[in-house]
């Protein structure tokens, strides 16, 4: 007879195994579909040299990233410059340690979540650690010693804490309806109705948000290549950009995750299984942020800053006033 802690254990470790090794992979190739899907929008072919169709262009990635020299700037903060990139690749896998793929099966008589951690506080936990990434690239920037990475970084930290507000006041209505801060009860909740059909300007407000703490066009300022360079990373190279590139690719699975989770219904739909489903959802969404850099302008610092205070925080707070209004008046 196993030991029911040995079987937790094992489920725990297979699980995090899997979160880890499946976000790793899937942004590496996202970066190749990325690339594809951009040139095919510009009629070009992009990578096609390493392996069938370029398939082996992200290890060939890789290998460039971890034999290129690490180079480090004149007068910089060492410690913070090196220790900065992995703040915002960490806090990208933390967040989708939350995010449930798919409903609870029964393992030797064990329940089994697919998810890292089943948190009763699960959107404060997200909203938390994302918070948290404006660290790494504010830190990675000041710590450069370069004028260009610490206007980026200034520009990145302004724009991320500006967006979270509107981000998590979206997040309310979704709350509201659910009446549970668990993502999983989230998701239940959505079994007859996702809340996209009820909460059309929170999915709105939502997702433009998360394009903004993604850092997608058109809200790349903080790198903003025709004025800063690269912005915050433009000191770095090596597995250090590695990190950043990581990190960037791995938030917009998550993000699109997140938006699945709270307004797509999850893993929930007809005839597919449930964690195809989320999938769907989720790279239906990643194929909007890449379509997005292929088709839209960059907005204006000013723009970028009024769009935020001026239109989607009030939107909100309007939607949530609106929302509880109408629950009391059904209740």
């Amino acid at each position: 007879m196993i030991p029911s802690w040995l079987i937790d254990v094992g489920l725990l470790v297979i699980k995090l195994a899997v979160s880890l090794v499946g976000l790793l992979m899937i942004a590496a190739y996202l970066v190749l579909a990325e690339r594809k899907l951009l040139g095919r929008m510009q009629i070009r072919l992009g990578p096609n040299r390493a392996g069938w169709h370029g398939a082996l262009q992200p290890i060939a990635d890789v290998v460039k990233m971890i034999t290129k020299e690490d180079a480090r700037p004149r007068g910089a903060d060492l410690f913070l410059y090196w220790f900065a990139p992995a703040v915002t690749a960490l806090t990208a896998f933390l967040i989708a340690a939350v995010v449930p793929f798919g409903p609870a099966l029964n393992i030797f008589g064990h329940r089994f979540e697919p998810m890292v951690l089943d948190l009763n506080v699960g959107v404060l936990y997200a909203l938390a650690f994302s918070s948290i990434g404006v660290y790494g690239v504010s830190l990675g920037g000041w710590a450069s010693n370069s004028k260009y990475s610490l206007l980026g970084a200034v520009r990145a930290a302004a724009q991320m804490i500006s967006y979270e507000l509107p981000l998590a006041l979206s997040l309310v209505p979704a709350v509201m309806l659910a009446g549970s801060l668990r993502l999983t009860d989230i998701v239940e909740a959505q079994a007859g109705l996702p809340f996209i059909l009820v909460q059309p300007v929170a999915f709105a407000i939502f997702l433009i948000a998360a394009f903004a703490e993604a850092k997608r066009i058109p809200f790349d300022l903080p790198e903003a290549e025709n004025e800063l360079m690269a912005g915050f990373h433009t000191e770095y190279s090596g597995m250090r950009f590695g990190l950043y590139f990581l990190g960037e690719y791995v938030n917009m699975i998550v993000l699109g995750s997140l938006v699945t989770v709270f307004f797509l219904g999850g893993w929930h739909g007809p005839l597919l299984p449930p964690m195809v489903w989320f999938l769907l959802k989720v790279f239906a969404l990643v194929f909007v942020m890449i379509w997005s850099r292929g088709t839209l302008p960059r907005l204006r610092w000013d723009q970028l800053m009024g769009f935020c205070w001026k239109v989607l925080t009030p939107l909100a707070l309007v939607n949530i006033v609106v929302t509880a209004g109408i629950m009391v008046l059904l209740s």
